[in-house]
């Protein structure tokens, strides 16, 4: 075993079809009696903690542990519901690409995502793809995406027992913010373009690789391990 895969969760693995934004905002109502729009925040690529810092901000809530932990709790807590429309899906490829890398003997999977570990159990739960993931860094870890990379190289050396070179750590993602995190921990990267950004925007931030989507798996793996 010599290869790292780290995921990213929304808009490379699942479309949520916006269930995250309407949970916040229900939550947000029903926690501190505020209706108001989350439109204007940006969300991609971001951790839980940090939206829900901007949004405390933008509606001069302080941000204190209590008021975060209120709102992760009444967040998660409308997230199941609003998973159940139809645009939530597993995007294309990824459940091929999952169950190829989860029987690979070079190969571990885990996750590195803005979301909140049990946001993200939720989520994948509700696709059947959580038990892909014995391990992971989320939002818990910390409010900064750029600092989660130890956390998920960490919880992999204790999950396999091995040391992942840096140079056989893949982070694959939607968002400039994932070609940052990667780049803070000298990791390769394979941005997806099935999220908010273009190829182009994407391009612009020079990952190592670049996909339209996961669709084509001899594509993926020929990245990933270009001799085999």
């Amino acid at each position: 075993m010599n290869t790292l895969l780290l995921w990213d969760i929304d808009g490379t693995l699942v479309a949520s079809g916006g269930a995250g934004m309407r949970a916040l905002r229900t939550a947000l109502l029903r926690t501190f009696a505020i209706d108001g729009s989350l439109e204007d925040i940006d969300f991609g690529g971001r951790t839980d903690r940090w939206i829900m810092r901007r949004i405390f901000g933008k509606f001069g809530l302080p941000a204190t542990q209590e008021n975060f932990t209120r709102f992760l709790d009444g967040y998660l807590a409308e997230l199941p519901a609003e998973l159940a429309n139809p645009h939530a899906r597993v995007l294309p490829g990824v459940r091929a690409l999952l169950a190829t890398a989860g029987a690979r003997p070079d190969v571990a999977q885990g996750l590195l995502t803005g979301n909140a570990e049990r946001g993200a159990r939720t989520k994948l739960s509700h696709h059947g793809l959580w038990d892909h993931f014995p391990f992971g860094a989320f939002a818990d870890d910390s409010e900064f995406r750029n600092e989660l990379g130890p956390h998920a190289l960490r919880r992999a050396h204790a999950h396999t027992g091995v040391h992942f070179s840096p140079t056989r750590t893949w982070i694959i993602g939607d968002t400039p913010h994932d070609i940052a995190c990667a780049r803070v921990i000298g990791a390769n990267v394979i941005a997806v373009a099935t999220g908010t950004h273009t190829n182009a925007e994407l391009a612009a931030h020079s990952p190592d690789a670049l996909l339209a989507d996961l669709a084509d798996a001899p594509a993926f793996w020929n990245i990933i391990t270009p001799s085999s």
